[in-house]
């Protein structure tokens, strides 16, 4: 699989929640602080959203979209001088076929997913994203369109199978606007997954996650996507926060911790899978990125 498909699925979602609101008149909701990622899109009409420490708030206007994943509160509204009410509440009393309704609705609709991550790992994704990603260029939001209709449809006709379709719609929402926020062209944020949009850092970590039991060296990894060492270094390091073989090791480390929990191969055999040769060269490596051994980190997920 390419990168991010990679981590996603490594990420395990823990749990989807697909639903969204129909909204009438004068209103204002109060979001509380969540996990994982929030991920909406704005069906029809247009509402304002102010996410707290964020400085400035966001008109959104149909067919645009944000992400939520620092799990900051925030608020949705016709006019932010409106005081809120308590979003949960108000839609949990007010829902009808998984939309909720709010002053009879007609004129702004929602639709969107919540996604809650396994793993005390979940940075990995979400530390190279900014409090809210905005997506609104017009060739962007063509790409969502048909997730929407489908998903809007799927809430609103209850078909049997429709809870389940919700689901992976919404989910599908996730990775194109994930792909979106990686299009922006004022884009400049630092992590592996803006570096996924570099052609040759791109390269350069898809080849890490394609073979990471490989003996990589900034030499081989250099010729690899044609660059000198020095400036695959450099470039790296700028994109990315991190060198090329720290990345790989914090990579193997997912992995690894991935294999623990879900599969009964032993330490030795995950070691030598990974590239290490030895399993106390393994536990090291595992014990500086993972804050604790292998044994206790299968002892600490089972438990959670």
């Amino acid at each position: 699989m390419d990168p991010l498909s990679d981590v996603l699925s490594l990420l395990k979602p823990r749990s989807y929640m697909a639903g969204g609101f129909d909204a009438g008149g004068d209103w204002s909701l109060q979001f509380q602080k969540h996990e994982g990622i929030k991920c909406y899109a704005v069906v029809s009409g247009q509402c304002w959203l102010a996410v707290q420490g964020v400085a400035e708030p966001v008109l959104l206007k149909a067919g645009e979209c944000f992400l939520l994943p620092r799990g900051l509160p925030f608020r949705l509204a016709s006019d932010l001088a409106l005081p809120p009410q308590d979003a949960l509440e108000l839609l949990r009393r007010r829902r009808e076929a998984g939309v909720g309704v709010i002053n009879g609705g007609g004129d702004c609709m929602l639709v969107g997913g919540h996604f809650v991550f396994n793993g005390r790992h979940t940075s990995i994704l979400l530390e190279a994203l900014p409090p809210v990603s905005h997506v609104h260029k017009e060739s962007d939001r063509e790409s969502l369109r048909w997730s929407l209709e489908k998903l809007v449809q799927e809430l609103k006709e209850r078909r049997p199978g429709c809870v389940l379709i919700a689901q992976h719609m919404a989910h599908m929402m996730l990775v194109q606007a994930l792909r979106l926020v990686l299009a922006e062209e004022e884009s400049n944020g630092v992590g592996w997954l803006y570096a996924l949009a570099d052609p040759q850092i791109g390269g350069a970590i898809g080849a890490l996650h394609s073979d990471p039991a490989q003996r990589w060296t900034l030499e081989t990894l250099a010729q690899h996507v044609g660059m000198s060492r020095s400036t695959l270094a450099l470039k790296f390091k700028q994109t990315v926060g991190a060198s090329p073989m720290e990345y790989l090791t914090r990579w193997r480390m997912l992995l690894a911790g991935d294999r623990l929990v879900h599969s009964s191969q032993p330490v030795s055999v995950i070691a030598q899978a990974l590239g290490y040769e030895s399993d106390s060269a393994f536990s090291t490596a595992f014990k500086r990125v993972m804050g604790c051994s292998p044994r206790q980190y299968v002892r600490d997920q089972a438990a959670a």
